[in-house]
């Protein structure tokens, strides 16, 4: 079994990275493989609603949205992780992910994911809920911790001196963990998950 953690921070080595690396920890504890994916700082263009992932289930634009879209086929689960900006997590990060799930969200559906925050003082909460929401409409269970899933702190250093937070990381890779292992014995019993209907229903005045 096999966990992509996505760092959505322009710092590949700042305090979301600290908040990602205690969770693969402890995923690999368990015996759960991991990678971390840095999506990089450079530019990233936003959906141009195109449509053309709906014929060929690539987005038009080769970038990082595209490596994880075709790295979460192998995957069976995330986390995504993100500093946060004016109460809300990073753009580059959303715009990967916005991209990523209409061309590629067959490969999240049904995967357990999780969220993580890093923040200096405030806006966590916010931004977790905005993350969760590509979970919510993949069908994806999401993971959770003993407390909301946020680290404290301006640089890397502050954020492993935040207990609390550092704790709240590792219960998630714990709590990942048991859910995989929990959907693998699932299946090893014939257990498979639902197939869903979705119809598309548009408000006209």
């Amino acid at each position: 079994m096999k966990v992509l953690l996505i760092n959505g921070s322009s710092r590949e080595q700042g305090c979301t990275s600290v908040a990602l690396g205690e969770v693969a920890r402890a995923l690999n504890e368990e015996g759960i493989e991991t990678e971390i994916m840095f999506i990089g700082n450079g530019a990233l263009p936003d959906c141009i609603a195109c449509r053309s992932c709906k014929k060929t289930g690539r987005c038009v634009f080769n970038d990082a949205a595209n490596e994880l879209a075709e790295k979460a086929k192998e995957c069976d689960g995330f986390v995504f992780g993100s500093p946060v900006y004016y109460s809300h997590p990073s753009a580059r990060l959303l715009t990967v992910m916005d991209r990523a799930f209409y061309s590629g969200g067959k490969n999240f559906a049904f995967k357990p994911a999780a969220a993580v925050l890093s923040a200096r003082r405030a806006g966590s909460v916010a931004s977790l809920d905005v993350i969760n929401k590509y979970f919510m409409i993949q069908s994806m269970p999401v993971v959770s911790s003993t407390y909301w899933n946020h680290v404290f702190g301006a640089q890397p250093e502050d954020v492993k001196q935040d207990e609390e937070g550092m704790e709240t990381m590792y219960n998630i890779g714990k709590n990942m963990a048991w859910l995989l292992k929990c959907i693998e014995t699932g299946k090893a019993n014939n257990i498979p998950h639902p197939q869903n209907k979705k119809v598309f229903t548009n408000f006209i005045k």
